[in-house]
């Protein structure tokens, strides 16, 4: 009998454990409540979203105005190299420069050239080859048809040159093509009109 009493007593503090435990039961709420429940979580939730837009439209302002500066200071560092062209150019024209310094002057005009090249260069810049090549009008603008011993739509002459910057033509090269009547066979052909 006491095995039952024991049992009797230990299920019931099992009971109340269980009741201590577990979850209450919510109060049942008005319609009212309700209402205002909702309302409260309306205006919870506008104001996150209020607060998510402002910090949006925050991080775009200072993107774009990163990116400016970004921008700006990319353009600012290439002047500065170009300046330093400059003031080559300017010493080589000194016009204290003799005749009797041809050479040198020709040398000095030569080493700005090349440092002009270096800087387009590191930018990503570089010339599109034009020499003897065939006509594409992906990079190349022709001026002019012209008699030449090369094949027809080879390059004959370049009016000015292109440039590609990271592979993308920023100015295509302006040529001459060949088209494909040689020089003396013109010339022949113009004579045989003329009688």
């Amino acid at each position: 009998m006491t095995t039952k009493k024991t049992e009797e007593n230990t299920d019931k503090k099992v009971e109340k454990k269980v009741k201590e435990v577990a979850p209450k039961k919510p109060k049942k709420l008005t319609k009212k409540e309700q209402i205002e429940n909702l309302w409260q979580e309306n205006a919870e939730l506008k104001d996150k979203w209020v607060r998510v837009a402002a910090e949006f439209e925050n991080f775009r302002r200072r993107s774009t105005e990163e990116k400016s500066t970004w921008i700006k200071n990319a353009t600012e560092r290439l002047v500065l190299e170009v300046c330093d062209v400059l003031d080559n150019f300017e010493r080589a024209l000194h016009p204290e420069l003799e005749k009797t310094e041809m050479e040198a002057f020709q040398k000095g005009i030569e080493l700005i050239y090349q440092q002009l090249d270096n800087i387009i260069k590191k930018e990503g810049v570089e010339k599109i080859d034009t020499n003897e090549q065939l006509f594409d009008p992906n990079v190349h603008e022709a001026l002019a048809h012209i008699p030449s011993e090369l094949e027809e739509n080879k390059i004959v002459a370049v009016i000015q040159n292109g440039y590609k910057m990271n592979k993308k033509v920023i100015r295509p090269a302006r040529v001459a093509v060949s088209n494909g009547i040689k020089p003396e066979a013109e010339a022949t052909t113009k004579i045989e009109k003329n009688n």
